[in-house]
């Protein structure tokens, strides 16, 4: 609570005469120098000397000083602003919409947001697997345009947390596709530049250093992602999808995940390098899928396999006619007094395998056509099989 001091004041009284004439006094001198400032101040400032105001042209305050043109930035400031510039058409928002029901019908709703950016003229987009898995309807918004445009899942490659999309719906302007550039030979040290909409704050700059390099983390799907590139421009949960730049505006990641304690960022986020963006949009684009390598099995889940006390991957499923099947593998079965078989893969290569996990990071590294070893216990007997691996469809 605000207090206001009432001690009295014990000076003698004035007459009321007295303080009226003085009052009348005060206000004319008042007025007068009020008068003589104020005619100053149009027509130039008063000169000390003679009391007088100056010539309008001597006047300080003629005019306003000009606004910040080119000539006022540092070259450095002057290559951020054309990386954004050239950069900004290209980068979009992406918003997931699910079909939710509600008590008598269903009705659309926003279950996520992330950034995009384009790939070609004909409308394509690549963001991330994960701004756009389970959506109902996508939508693509353009920095300065307020209309959305309806997008669809060309395909994806959730291992590596990449998607493809394509404009259902396009704007009247001409598309802008971001430069391409490459990840091999990139340096830590580098000056990079991110751009997305964090938070949903439309088209946001955010620069910073390459300060990692071949970083490995997880997808969505529990894959291994390699060669990842580290940096420390700040990424934050809406820049997912978003290009990384280098300091000359070419596409070298797309952003797609930071190390966090807290869900904040914390200075260290990651993105999956352009060389592999480039490989997959292009078989997406050339192919409609990705294809990747595999054994052709479905395996068991940890819940069974704990069930079940087994010491390495269990394989529920053996697809016919798979390369699992040519190599004498089998499907988990139960016998007619109720003994269950259950082909267990506890090695690759010579290397342990205990978990999902650990057969992915195998696998992820080949590619179709390679063959691997396998070592395979079924109940009590261990056996070496070679497998030739297979095109799996993402």
């Amino acid at each position: 609570m605000r207090t206001i001091d009432i001690t009295p004041n014990r000076r003698e009284p004035v007459s009321s005469r007295s303080t009226f004439l003085g009052l009348a006094a005060a206000c004319a001198v008042f007025a007068l120098v009020s008068w003589r400032v104020a005619g100053a101040s149009v027509d130039g400032r008063i000169d000390p000397a003679s009391n007088a105001p100056l010539a309008p042209e001597a006047s300080v305050l003629a005019s306003p000083p000009p606004a910040t043109d080119e000539s006022d930035l540092t070259e450095a400031e002057r290559k951020t602003i054309e990386v954004f510039r050239r950069a900004s058409p290209g980068v979009v928002h992406v918003t997931n919409v699910a079909r939710v029901a509600n008590r008598r019908s269903y009705e659309d709703a926003v279950q996520g947001a992330g950034s995009g950016f384009v790939w070609d003229t004909d409308g394509h987009v690549v963001t991330n697997y994960h701004v756009v898995h389970a959506s109902d309807a996508l939508y693509v918004r353009f920095a300065g345009d307020p209309q959305s445009y309806r997008a669809r899942v060309v395909n994806s490659a959730p291992h590596q947390d990449l998607a493809v999309l394509e404009l259902v719906e396009r704007p009247d302007s001409k598309l802008e596709p971001i430069a391409i550039g490459r990840s091999a030979g990139l340096q830590v040290g580098q000056h990079v530049y991110a751009i997305g909409n964090p938070f949903g704050l439309d088209q946001t700059l955010s620069s910073g250093l390459i300060s990692g390099l071949g970083r490995e983390i997880r997808s969505l799907t529990d894959h291994k992602i390699k060669n990842v590139i580290q940096t420390d421009a700040a990424i934050n949960p809406g820049n997912s999808g978003g290009p990384l730049l280098d300091s000359r505006g070419r596409l070298i990641g797309v952003n797609t995940a930071i190390y966090t304690l807290s869900g904040a960022y914390n200075g260290i986020g990651f993105a999956v390098p352009v060389d592999t963006v480039r490989r997959i949009v292009e078989e997406i684009l050339t192919t409609g899928r990705v294809v990747r390598p595999g054994l052709g099995v479905k395996l068991l889940s940890d819940a069974e396999a704990s069930r079940w006390r087994l010491r390495g991957v269990g394989i529920a499923q053996v697809t016919a006619d798979s390369a699992a099947e040519r190599a004498g593998l089998r499907s988990a079965s139960v016998s007619g007094a109720g003994e269950v078989s259950i082909d267990e893969i506890v090695e690759v290569d010579d290397q342990p395998i205990r978990t999902p996990r650990d057969l992915y990071d195998v696998l992820d590294g080949r590619a179709v056509g390679d063959t691997v070893r396998l070592r395979v216990r079924r109940g009590e007997r261990l056996f070496d099989a070679t497998v030739r691996l297979q095109a799996l469809r993402e």
